[in-house]
């Protein structure tokens, strides 16, 4: 299935057949006796300002609605939205009491939980009848299935870090917005009664279904394949394969850059350096902005002077460069390293009789940076570095923790501590998940419980063998052996409780994920399962096993990547 006749350049599909997308359902209003109070008086609201109002209760006992920012924009997009009447009353966020409709949507939500198993096989029911009408497509003759069929509901922008539009207001996506890709010779989907799309494409280039913009970031959002279908499939497998070529040929391109240290060209200089970063760093390359982009973030070719430090000696190291600026997703990226001393001696100079906020790679530019990158191998990016750098890491991490003579549970936590020294070399970070400290606490007193247990068990051992030495009859024997098993199961489940402790706490301000499945090739966790006799959903969840399909049918136990 993954190697079926190749498609001329270009083309993606000759049929594609589908529904459209799934839209949010419409509000439905408070029900009478829920209100919104303004300065201690109940005050009825339009049915707008009402449904915006709702999106900001619901988030009341979030840390977003704590933050300035988010308040300051979301108060703002809510005025737009009010009638005059309402915009006269409601001035000051400080005053609204939106308490009643908070409790309304968390009893709901607690009913909900709570609602019988007939009840939740029910709306169960409905959402795979929804499932099954939407969430496939007819491509090439396959039945194929859709990853995200439904569009996004109206709500307020959250973002990643501390992003300067988070709390703005994300308009509900309307037929009139959609775009739908699909082919001529297709049954072309029908727009919801009353409304029309915005457009009908057959363009058989691109892989979406339908695409539309969204209103914060202006950016198109589309309806994909579901990452287990053939076409993404093999867009993957691709992918990683052109990471592995770079591997080929990454010691000549090591060699090249460092060459360029000591160029006469500033801008190849410039370019040495940076591509240093991009490989060493895994920095992403940073592209050129789009007018109006308001939140201040960079990459590697966008830095500024003010975004590095240098360190002739730092903490017993030399040539140590300190980065701190904000990167993808405004995500803060801070990091104290050694350099070689060319590269050090040359962002002396590139900062030289320089203000803050200029450039650091005043003559580089992404483009040209990239125009090279293909130059050195057919292929590259920026990307393809992280990618290759992320999956080698996993590799040579995996082959360095592994004790083959572990237990599982030990082998797993090998394994993310691999993955967790990939998450640290691309910046994948989180917050403290809000539930974490419970969470610790509830292991803690289930570890405690077990160490009692086995202490009781070692007890009860000893007290058998005595009884063996005395009696030295069979009965205490076979006494002694149970007891011995029952030891020795404690004392493993004590042991798997313990690494679980070790995980969570390694875990707890790092995201493993991202890279798990986008940067790291499958076919090394896949091979590193087999080769140790890991079960792979311990590696994999379900929806990550569909993902990686292509992957589990190709490697073996030796594939090195």
């Amino acid at each position: 299935r993954w190697e079926e006749e190749k498609k001329e350049d270009g083309v993606k599909w000759t049929q594609l057949e589908h529904r459209g997308p799934y839209f949010a359902p419409l509000y439905e209003p408070l029900p009478e006796d829920v209100r919104f109070y303004y300065d201690g008086k109940p005050l009825k609201l339009s049915l707008a300002t009402e449904e915006i109002a709702t999106f900001y209760a619901k988030m009341l006992d979030h840390e977003y609605t704590t933050k300035e920012i988010f308040q300051n924009n979301f108060f703002h997009d809510w005025r737009k939205e009010m009638t005059s009447e309402e915009q006269e009353i409601i001035q000051d966020l400080a005053k609204c009491d939106f308490s009643e409709i908070h409790k309304y949507f968390v009893d709901k939500s607690e009913a909900r939980k709570a609602l019988p198993k007939e009840e939740k096989q029910k709306l169960k029911e409905e959402a795979d009848k929804i499932q099954e009408e939407y969430g496939y497509c007819i491509l090439d003759g396959h039945r194929e299935k859709i990853g995200n069929f439904k569009t996004e509901p109206p709500g307020l922008f959250r973002g990643r870090g501390d992003h300067p539009k988070m709390g703005m207001l994300k308009k509900r996506i309307m037929p009139e917005d959609v775009v739908i890709n699909c082919s001529k010779d297709s049954k072309i989907p029908e727009p919801p009664e009353g409304h029309k799309w915005k457009e009908v494409r057959f363009d058989n280039t691109v892989t979406w279904l339908a695409s539309w913009t969204e209103n914060i970031q202006n950016t198109l959002k589309y309806i994909m394949l579901n990452p287990s279908s053939k076409l993404k499939g093999e867009k993957d497998w691709q992918k990683y394969e052109v990471a592995r070529r770079l591997k080929d040929v990454v010691h000549e391109i090591r060699a090249r850059y460092r060459a360029d240290w000591k160029s006469k060209e500033m801008k190849n200089r410039q370019r040495a350096v940076a591509l240093y970063f991009i490989d060493k760093l895994a920095l992403r390359a940073g592209n050129e902005k789009e007018e109006g982009e308001t939140a201040d973030t960079v990459g590697c070719c966008s830095l500024r002077v003010e975004h590095i430090r240098l360190h002739p000696r730092l903490d017993g190291r030399e040539h140590v460069v300190e980065f701190d600026f904000l990167g993808k997703d405004s995500i803060r990226y801070y990091n104290k390293v050694s350099v070689e001393k060319q590269v050090f001696k040359n962002l002396e100079l590139f900062m030289k009789n320089k203000d803050p906020s200029d450039d650091l790679f005043d003559r580089l530019s992404t483009t040209f940076l990239n125009k090279h990158l293909q130059h050195l191998m057919d292929g590259l990016t920026a990307k393809v570095f992280r990618t290759y750098n992320a999956s080698i890491t996993l590799q040579e991490q995996l082959k360095a923790l592994t004790n083959p003579e572990d237990s599982v549970a030990g082998k797993l936590l090998s394994y993310n501590r691999a993955n967790r020294a990939v998450a640290v070399l691309c910046n994948h970070q989180r917050s403290v998940p809000k539930t974490f400290a419970k969470s610790m606490e509830t292991l803690q007193a289930k570890i405690d419980a077990k160490k009692k247990q086995v202490e009781e068990a070692q007890q009860e051992l000893k007290k058998a063998e005595e009884e063996l030495e005395d009696t030295k009859d069979a009965k205490a024997e076979a006494n002694v052996e149970k007891k011995k098993k029952l030891l020795k199961r404690l004392e493993e489940q004590l042991a798997r409780l313990n690494v679980q402790a070790t995980d969570k706490e390694e875990n707890k301000q790092i995201a493993l994920g991202t890279s798990k499945l986008n940067y790291l090739d499958p076919r090394i966790s896949v091979a590193w399962c087999k080769k140790f006799g890991v079960p792979i959903e311990k590696i994999y969840n379900k929806t990550q096993r569909e993902k990686f399909a292509w992957a589990t049918a190709m490697a073996n136990e030796d594939f090195e990547f």
